[in-house]
């Protein structure tokens, strides 16, 4: 089974990165451009996966991943917030959201798979 990852990022250029990274691995990437649409593509998707930016217009990250652990079906989604920040403050921030893990931007690709890897509900099950 192939995973399906979710890129909620306001920049085309991350948006552009990650899917190249992630697609070139075997994964299926849906793009959305901020919480709200990343919402929207979430209940429409359903994706295993989900990587957001933190510092978006109209719904940041963390709004976000509040909002998609409050519907049943995403509680247990692995969500990696991937940001420039590297405040402490915000990691935390982030952990109490719902925020599975954190990865700081610029990021090498092997180092995003390696996460996307680790956390795939995919590979856990064979």
């Amino acid at each position: 089974m192939t995973s399906k990852i979710l890129i909620v990022d306001d920049s085309l250029t991350s948006r552009n990165l990650m899917w190249l990274a992630l697609t070139s691995a075997g994964y299926k990437v849906v793009h959305a451009i901020n919480g709200e649409d990343g919402l929207a593509k979430a209940e429409q998707e359903n994706p295993d996966m989900v990587v957001t930016d933190l510092n978006m217009p109209k719904l940041d990250g963390l709004g976000f991943t509040k909002k998609l652990r409050a519907i049943e079906r995403f509680r247990e989604l692995p969500i990696v917030i991937l940001t420039t920040e590297t405040e402490r403050r915000k990691k935390v921030e982030a952990a109490g959201a719902g925020a599975t893990a954190w990865l700081t931007k610029p990021f090498e690709t092997e180092t995003l798979l390696a996460m996307v890897r680790k956390l795939d509900p995919s590979r856990a099950l064979g």
